[in-house]
């Protein structure tokens, strides 16, 4: 497939191949050579090799061929009446940490000491203009003007407060009441009586404490991880949160025949083996974990209404420790002030997370009354996985809650959207003025995939951004609106940089010409779905290279294309250009 006028540039300094077969006496131009592009694929396929004598593009185009030259043959200086030389600029040449950023020459025009200003114009002689003050010449803001605005560029204005103080819980029990006493909570074992009757195909509910030291025991495939909070002023994304810290809950599901709530895969087995402990969406290493186990009606796991009855089910247990949590005054071991922030000058820019909504168990919660609650909450597949904005601190008190049951290490559970590491990092960035969080759906079919897509391109002109973060957890089908998504930004002149679990199982099957950012979040040796939950979405690691990629990016330095194959060495490299520790990949099916 030949390159056209407008993407050579881009492969001046690639190999010169000829497409098909070309007769003596052609004169070279872009339609004649393959594109670069195809290269890697086609020499791991044994139809093409690359030669040390072979040219570059930019030494052919133009130059005529002295005989005939057979398709995927590289171009060689022997079969051309001459070469195009080539000159390296010393600009160009230099490594770019020797490149000097030099500022544009800047004029200043000085105020006269009784408040105007004196212009002497020398071809009119005894000409002297008096202009007040603050005038502005030629819509040019006057030097004291501007050095003001200079003062106001990123300046942090705080639009509002979130408090989120962490109450300390060292022990959990089934009981006979619901309360909080001590750093201890106690559930009554009768509720899960009236929990289940919150839906009718929730068949039984039952509860247990797992303590950190006792996680070598079996489970069924991890639907969830919820952390306990609640809000006791304010609305969510404002006022303050309660959150108790060292215990979470954890969704379990089965139906009535046995069979796992999952899809792609499940992640049943010995917990200490099926949990990624300490990633953003899992249990933390010391957590007591509250495990809530559903058995829902036979055949109704793959619906949405399934999994929907087990999620609500459980709330229903979690809201009773809340309303304990908001009367509780035990030790507040950490405050969190949380806030949304505007600052003026500063890039605009913007996370979009795309979260599924294929239907089927594929779904999501959208804001709630309570923080990653499930009641007073829309999902995204009945508002039709529109584009919804909101804050960052609408994300960081618990505006998601996860619905969906998608492979294990790839699905961000409830609790990854309170503490999601790139909301978290491009909030307190002093250099970006984070405009909000988009949450975007991803439809069943292709036309509507295209439609949600286009809206998020409308909105992402509409809000005037200059660059942006696109994530996905899972991969294969939302890897569409994923690149679709990345080519709204892209052809709106939007920098933009993409986040996902792709490795070797999940390969992008489509592209374009804006995914040239890429950040990878597999933690897998392998690179497969490894049904460790949690195992690979975004870390606090990814989060810093996104964020610099991002910056990389808006600034025009050069991001290198990926190799064809994923390689984790490349990651590593970039984690040690940026001060992080090197991944430490995860053999599938064994202890982290």
């Amino acid at each position: 497939m030949s390159i056209t006028q407008e993407t050579v540039k881009a492969h001046l300094k690639d190999p010169a191949i000829f497409c098909c077969r070309r007769d003596k006496g052609t004169v070279i131009s872009p339609a004649d050579l393959e594109d670069p592009a195809l290269f890697e694929d086609m020499v791991d396929a044994g139809l093409l090799t690359l030669t040390d004598d072979g040219l570059t593009i930019e030494q052919v185009l133009g130059k005529t061929l002295v005989e005939d030259c057979e398709a995927l043959t590289p171009i060689t200086s022997n079969i051309l009446d001459g070469v195009n030389e080539v000159e390296e600029s010393v600009e160009s040449a230099k490594k770019p940490e020797e490149i000097e950023v030099i500022a544009p020459e800047q004029k200043e025009i000085f105020g006269g000491g009784n408040g105007m200003i004196h212009v002497k114009i020398d071809k009119l002689e005894g000409l002297t203009l008096d202009i007040p003050a603050g005038t502005s010449l030629g819509g040019t803001p006057l030097a004291g003007e501007a050095r003001k605005a200079e003062e106001k560029v990123g300046e942090k204005k705080v639009i509002r407060k979130l408090l989120k103080q962490h109450i300390k819980i060292d022990d959990a029990e089934i009981g006979k009441e619901t309360s909080i006493k001590d750093g201890k909570i106690t559930i009554d074992e009768e509720i899960v009586k009236k929990a289940v009757l919150e839906d009718s195909l929730c068949k039984s509910l039952t509860l247990d404490i797992i303590k950190p030291e006792d996680r070598h025991i079996y489970t069924e495939t991890i639907m969830d991880v919820v952390p306990i909070a609640t809000k006791v002023d304010g609305e969510i994304g404002s006022g303050v949160t309660k959150v108790a810290d060292g215990v979470v809950f954890m969704l379990t599901g089965v139906d009535e025949d046995g069979v796992q709530i999952h899809e792609f895969g499940s992640s049943e087995g010995y917990l200490d083996e099926k949990m990624y402990f300490g990633h953003p969406g899992c249990a933390d290493e010391g957590d007591i974990i509250i495990r809530c186990h559903a058995v829902i009606e036979r055949l109704s796991g793959m619906t949405r209404p399934g999994p929907f009855a087990a999620h609500k089910c459980q709330d229903y247990i979690i809201q009773a420790v809340r309303e304990e949590l908001k009367k509780y005054e035990g030790e507040v071991v950490r405050e969190e002030v949380c806030e949304d922030v505007r600052r003026k000058g500063a890039p605009r820019v913007v996370l979009i997370k795309e979260i599924m909504g294929q239907g089927a168990m594929h779904d999501n919660v959208l804001c709630p009354i309570e923080p990653c609650g499930v009641a007073g909450g829309q999902k995204n597949v009945d508002i039709g996985n529109v584009p919804v904005l909101l804050t960052p601190n609408q994300v960081r008190d618990g505006s998601i809650h996860a619905l969906t049951c998608i492979g294990p290490a790839t699905k961000e559970m409830t609790r990854h959207y309170i503490r999601e590491p790139l909301v978290e990092g491009l909030a307190t960035d002093s250099e970006f003025d984070l405009i909000g969080v988009v949450f975007v759906g991803s439809p069943q079919v292709n036309d509507e995939k295209l439609w949600v897509s286009e809206r998020l391109g409308s909105l992402l002109e509409g809000l005037d951004v200059d660059g942006c973060i696109i994530t996905t957890e899972g991969f294969g089908n939302n890897h569409i609106d994923f690149i679709e998504h990345i080519g709204q930004a892209g052809k709106r002149g939007i920098p933009v940089v993409g986040v996902s679990f792709c490795a070797y199982q999940g390969q992008l099957v489509v592209g374009n010409e804006y995914a040239t950012a890429m950040v990878e979040e597999n933690m897998d040796m392998g690179g497969f779905e490894n049904d460790v939950a949690g195992c690979s979405c975004v870390t606090p690691e990814v989060a810093v290279r996104a964020i610099q990629m991002l910056k990389n990016e808006m600034l025009g330095i050069e991001i290198k294309p990926a190799e064809k194959k994923w390689n984790n060495d490349v990651i590593n490299a970039n984690n040690k250009l940026l001060g992080l520790p090197e991944t430490e990949l995860l053999d599938s099916g064994t202890l982290h």
